[in-house]
């Protein structure tokens, strides 16, 4: 039974006929509309519908009109328009923004038969392709977290070993790096599962409110404590507190909260009755702790406390081969969320996206991922559509040449053999003479390369301290 179904959208039912009869005869499944309106509704009435034939001309919205909706749906088909002659230039807009071909009116059947049944298997192959890189997140996701790398691995491990105990945490790691989540995925592995997890930011808040915030308080404590209120600490009894960002925490509570640790019992601000908890600790910080301790800012008795068990997050820019799981997932997260018909990454933005350094690390990658996809009016995430910061500040080669010519552009303009002579030089000197990565960054065969080299004269590089080598 054939799987190749096809929609044909023309006003003209004498063409709808006859193209319907070959496309039958070559084994497909046949929907056919004679309007954008028409052909939106049976498109989603009809799973499977593979590739989609529409005339440019139509009645209210045009061809390119009903590819632009079509567009907007998640892994939308392939589009092919027709056209006839003097609408070729509406047609090269149309490829432009993203339509898969276009055929020239009167068709030629052989040719309408060689594009469909091209764009039903490449539509194919960009399925199974959506469905591979989902399996892969998967099998590399561990509670919400995405990590293929080696220490990211070791990490789930650990969770799952230490998450079973009531031992106290210490997660280190920089910001952005996914603490917190780490955290959450250690109450989630604990027996204290089904009971709250209650997380405090001990940076967020002064002193006197970071006490309250903690312990609680009695009406009457101080001024605007019209009623008792219970604190965090309170709030997670049975569960997992969650003290975030605990280098940042002043001497005095770092006190106060030693004594609870040690007990298991505080009293409320303002209050003279002691309470009792059962809580599990995890604390995050960004700091060396045991530097803080030297600078006199951190108790030494309170990292024992919480430092039964250390884990270290490894910086994004450590772990660079899992930054193009984490953008395949964002860009499905945040095409959802914000109706994008955005699929993937062009290759040499995801070079750039993974030479960059990450200070940020996945919180400043997500929202990255999150303003590309906002921004992007097609189906592929592109070099232009990344953001300013991380073009300037990457180091990717076909990026710093471009710049340095066009900031320093002379009022007399450059030429395009000026700009592709700096291009080739720079990427040559970043791969320190390596022809076959040069060629690659270049997105170019190594002929090519050869052939410019030769031709503008880029021999001498060797001369200024560059070997350009012969890596066949």
């Amino acid at each position: 039974m054939s799987t190749k179904t096809v929609l044909i959208v023309d006003d003209r039912t004498s063409t709808l006929k006859v193209i319907r009869a070959i496309l039958e005869d070559e084994g497909y499944t046949v929907f056919q509309a004679t309007s954008s309106e028409e052909a939106l509704q049976i498109y989603h009435q009809n799973d499977g519908i593979e590739v989609v034939l529409s005339d440019m001309k139509l009645p209210g919205k045009d061809g390119l009109a009903l590819y632009r909706l079509l567009s907007s749906i998640p892994n939308p088909p392939p589009f092919v328009i027709m056209t006839a002659h003097g609408t070729v230039k509406s047609a090269v807009q149309a490829l432009k923004e993203g339509v898969t071909h276009y055929l020239i009116k009167p068709l030629d059947y052989e040719e309408l038969i060689i594009v469909l049944d091209k764009a039903v298997r490449e539509y194919a192959r960009t399925r199974e392709l959506i469905a591979l890189k989902a399996q892969v997140t998967a099998e590399n996701t561990f509670h919400g977290i995405i990590g293929a790398d080696s220490r990211m691995k070791h990490i789930f491990e650990m969770v799952r070993t230490v998450g079973a105990t009531d031992a106290s945490v210490l997660i280190y790691g920089e910001t952005g790096t996914g603490k917190e989540l780490l955290a959450k995925a250690l109450h989630q592995e604990s027996p204290r599962r089904n009971s709250a997890m209650v997380c405090i930011n001990s940076a967020a808040l002064t002193e006197s409110l970071l006490e309250a915030e903690m312990f609680g308080y009695v009406k009457g404590a101080f001024t605007g404590a019209a009623s008792d209120r219970k604190g965090r600490v309170e709030l997670a009894d049975q569960g997992t507190l969650f003290l975030d960002e605990i280098g940042h925490m002043s001497l005095g509570l770092q006190s106060k909260l030693l004594r609870f640790l040690q007990e298991m019992a505080f009293e409320p601000v303002g209050g003279t009755t002691s309470r009792n908890v059962d809580v599990r600790i995890i604390a995050a910080t960004n700091l060396d702790l045991h530097a803080e301790i030297k600078a006199g800012r951190f108790l030494n008795d309170l990292l024992y406390r919480i430092e039964v068990v250390p884990i270290r997050v490894p910086a994004l820019r450590e772990r660079r081969n899992d930054i193009c799981l984490l953008v395949d997932h964002f860009i499905r997260v945040f095409a959802r969320q914000y109706n994008k018909p955005v699929q993937k990454v062009d290759p040499q933005a995801m070079r750039i996206l993974i030479d960059y350094n990450w200070p940020g690390n996945v919180r400043e990658l997500k929202n990255s991922v999150a303003r590309a996809m906002i921004l992007s009016k097609n189906t592929t995430l592109t070099v232009e559509d990344l953001p300013s910061k991380i073009l300037a500040e990457s180091g990717h080669p076909e990026q710093i040449a471009g710049m340095s010519i066009i900031q320093g552009l002379p009022g007399s303009g450059v030429t395009l053999r000026q700009m592709e002579t700096e291009l080739i030089q720079k990427t040559l000197e970043k791969h320190h003479g390596n022809k076959s990565l040069t060629a690659q960054s270049l997105g170019i065969s190594r002929k090519t390369l050869y052939e410019k080299i030769d031709r503008y004269g880029l021999a001498h590089i060797e001369s200024a301290g560059v070997k350009v080598e012969n890596d066949q």
